[in-house]
């Protein structure tokens, strides 16, 4: 089952290493890709308005008292985890710079050219294809294995230490993450939660899928 898996599949073109400062042309595809993707759910939950990601619920905490964009905020927020990692024994690479601006620029590119649907089922329906999306994106860019984001170095890096699934790490600081942002005044709703207890399950869903899909 894939939500039991523990570690980041290895397949054809992924790096064989995270710190591969010259990858193969497909390898490097597939993380663009994978960042894209990712950046763009969570720009795609931001427009449905039905509530934001736990990270961008952080975003919007501190866009309350500092005059920045959603995006901006979320590449600064990213430059503090990778900080963090110096306690989690984790090394930066290629998609882990990638991450941190790609993400952040998608998602200023969606909350500025994508609409919000009139209907609130469709919605509802968009907040579900943007977890799903994000899930797809993070199973791409992790097993090209040219360094983990920000977020997704933390999240191994903790389960390494703790040896749990995926799945629970990332549903657990997704949850810790949320309640900051919501204290700090960002706005939760329905996508907030379907992000929040979806997110671990999409993720190890996309790697499963990427893995099996696109050797």
């Amino acid at each position: 089952m894939f939500l039991t898996i523990k570690k980041i599949p290895k397949i054809s073109w992924s790096s064989p290493k995270p710190l591969n400062f010259k990858p193969k042309i497909s390898t490097f595809f597939y993380l663009c890709l994978g960042l894209t993707l990712f950046g763009l759910g969570e720009g795609l939950l931001l427009v449905s308005l039905t509530g934001a990601s736990p990270w961008s619920v952080l975003a919007q905490g501190i866009s309350l008292h500092i005059d920045y964009s959603i995006g901006l905020i979320t590449f600064l927020i990213s430059l503090f985890v990778i900080f963090l990692w110096v306690f989690l024994n984790q090394k930066p690479g290629i998609g882990t710079i990638l991450n941190a601006i790609i993400i952040a620029f998608m998602i200023d590119v969606s909350l500025t050219y994508i609409n919000t649907p009139e209907n609130f089922l469709f919605q509802i329906i968009m907040a579900i294809a943007a977890v799903l999306i994000v899930g797809l994106g993070s199973g791409l860019y992790l097993i090209a294995n040219l360094g983990p984001g920000p977020r997704d170095g933390l999240m191994t890096g903790l389960q390494k230490k703790t040896n749990l699934p995926i799945a629970l790490v990332r549903a657990f600081l997704e949850i810790s993450v949320v309640s900051i942002g919501w204290y700090l005044g960002g706005i939760v709703g329905i996508g907030t939660l379907l992000f929040a207890f979806g997110v671990g399950p999409s993720v190890a869903l996309g790697l499963f899928i990427v893995s099996r899909i696109f050797k």
